[in-house]
């Protein structure tokens, strides 16, 4: 994970830097990842939730999703209940590529294949792996930039171009 190192760690709208958000299903989890990710060394800014009362995920997935679009944090991470709430809303935005993962590795292909660049994590599914596993391995994979995947990515950015106001 050493390439996603913030020089500027006290400075959390700096490229590098990590958003992770949560709704009031994923507060105990979106803890544990950031306490994970600044022990590696990462710069994170926290979208919220903090609290256990009941918010809207949208809320928070715009808000994280809308940040990476436009290159003011390096990546997201989003947690909620099922992360399917969190996955529909962040790829809401244009230039969001939210991934739900439940294994490590699909959390690997996401980055490998599909340039993913907001983790979404269930914080309630029990199928769901160790999702610091998850997170490392999300970390941990860079896009391959093979020809066809690039191809494919650039399929959806023309799309959101073309229907995007």
């Amino acid at each position: 994970m050493a390439d996603m190192q913030n020089p500027h760690p006290e400075d959390a709208s700096h490229p590098g830097v990590i958003g992770v958000g949560t709704d009031h299903n994923g507060v105990a989890l979106k803890d544990k990842v950031v306490e994970f990710l600044r022990a590696q060394g990462l710069a994170v800014k926290d979208f919220g939730s903090n609290s256990t009362a009941s918010c809207d995920y949208p809320d928070i997935s715009f808000r994280v999703a809308e940040a990476v679009a436009a290159g003011e944090i390096e990546r997201g991470i989003l947690i909620c209940g099922t992360g399917v709430g969190m996955s529909i809303s962040a790829n809401k935005v244009k230039g969001a590529r939210a991934a739900l993962c439940f294994s490590v590795s699909v959390a690997a292909l996401s980055r490998a294949h599909n340039d993913a660049n907001i983790l979404v994590i269930a914080g309630l599914n029990p199928d769901t792996e160790d999702p610091l596993a998850i997170v490392e391995a999300w970390f941990a994979t860079d896009f391959s930039g093979e020809e066809r995947h690039l191809r494919r990515i650039a399929k959806i950015k023309a799309y959101e171009d073309k229907h995007s106001s």
